[in-house]
């Protein structure tokens, strides 16, 4: 079984991204949630860049801002829990609930209760 190619990757991100509920981020909570999705760096500034060209963000100095063009994830609809042994793909804890978020472009997660409003931008 073969992962995500990189261009699927570049897609989940940009969709995470473009659903975030902050307006403005600093570069290190941008990163933070995409590396949830990547951890390497080249491909980080390719997402970085895509979401720029795509109008997702607009960058300035080490702040992020969000283009309200997307739409908030829907908890009840686009978050699903499911039960079993999981490593939270943020932090990197044990759990047995996992919560995946349900994107056009693909699955992300799983992720702990608290990671996921992280991720998202609930908290």
């Amino acid at each position: 079984m073969t992962g995500p190619t990189r261009d699927e990757l570049v897609e989940l991100a940009l969709e995470l991204l473009a659903h975030l509920e902050a307006d403005e981020l600093s570069l290190a909570e941008v990163v933070d949630r995409i590396e949830t999705v990547t951890t390497d760096p080249t491909l980080t500034r390719d997402i970085l860049d895509t979401a720029e060209m795509r109008g997702i963000i607009d960058r300035e100095g080490g702040r992020i801002r969000h283009n309200r063009g997307g739409t908030f994830v829907r908890f009840e609809s686009q978050v699903v829990q499911k039960e079993g042994e999981f490593d939270c793909r943020r932090c990197g804890a044990s759990i047995t609930t996992g919560h995946f978020v349900q994107f056009e472009s693909g699955e992300l997660g799983p992720f702990g209760s608290s990671c996921i409003r992280k991720v998202l931008g609930r908290e």
